[in-house]
């Protein structure tokens, strides 16, 4: 069964149709890409998904409809997503970040507090512990853990954003654009994490322009044009598909 499934969504802006009748699914432990020229749809695809504007269709995560939810209950279910720029607080450091992020899991009443205040601290250890596990599991070095996030290279930086969106644990997370501006050493990093996640079971949908990451590490892959399902299949039947050099990939692929 599909851990996130979206079906006919549509959305306007005005007299503008951005996304038209979109409809895909993913598994839990899967990674599907979703590629298209600039102006496809795709960033208004993961907006319609998480409801963060107003949209036809419908959408489920596991066996329960979401379509009507707001964006931070569906966050609190376990559907997160990443923007195409770096999202953290710039006065934290990497590890405070980590602990913001799990701050549900790793929180002690007001009250509690009060009553209680070695419990604090001692909830306050187990925070940090679990924060510092969390970066490094993802491959951010610990040496790196007490600083600012703009103290740390760019690519880094890209790693954190996800890694502060997966928290104590997505269940399906929409990941935009993530090697914008990376490659090289940093490219395989975040090749990396994505693997990492689907190896935990989390339903993994990525927005990439970088064809050689999509296709190495995508098991399948959504084109959209205009605002509409092009071609899905897994990358060798994308990457043979007709309708797709035509539309994005261009002959020379």
């Amino acid at each position: 069964m599909a851990l996130l499934r979206a079906e006919n969504l549509t959305v306007r802006y005005g007299a503008l149709t951005a996304l038209s009748g979109m409809s895909w699914q993913v598994s839990g432990g899967e990674i599907l890409g979703i590629i298209g020229p600039n102006g496809a749809g795709k960033s208004s695809c993961f907006a319609a998904v998480t409801h963060a504007v107003p949209r036809d269709g419908r959408v489920w995560l596991g066996d329960e409809e979401v379509t009507g939810l707001p964006t931070y209950k569906l966050a609190r279910l376990g559907l997160r997503r990443t923007f195409q720029q770096n999202a953290f607080f710039g006065e934290l450091t990497l590890l405070e970040n980590a602990m913001a992020a799990m701050l549900r899991e790793h929180s002690t009443s007001l009250a509690r507090s009060l009553a209680l205040p070695w419990q604090e601290g001692r909830t306050r250890a187990q925070a940090e512990a679990a924060a510092a596990e969390l970066l490094s599991s993802f491959g951010i070095a610990h040496s790196d853990h007490g600083k600012r996030p703009g103290d740390i290279a760019y690519g880094t930086q890209r790693l954190l954003s996800i890694v502060l969106a997966y928290g104590a644990g997505a269940k399906a997370l929409l990941i935009d654009e993530p090697a914008a501006g990376t490659g090289g050493a940093d490219m395989q990093r975040l090749a990396d994490l994505l693997v990492n996640l689907r190896k935990r079971g989390v339903a993994v949908v990525v927005i990439e322009h970088h064809m050689d990451l999509i296709m190495t590490i995508a098991d399948r892959i959504v084109v959209i044009d205009q605002g509409r399902k092009l071609a899905e299949g897994t990358p060798a039947e994308i990457q043979r598909n007709e309708a797709v050099l035509e539309a994005y990939l261009g002959r020379a692929a």
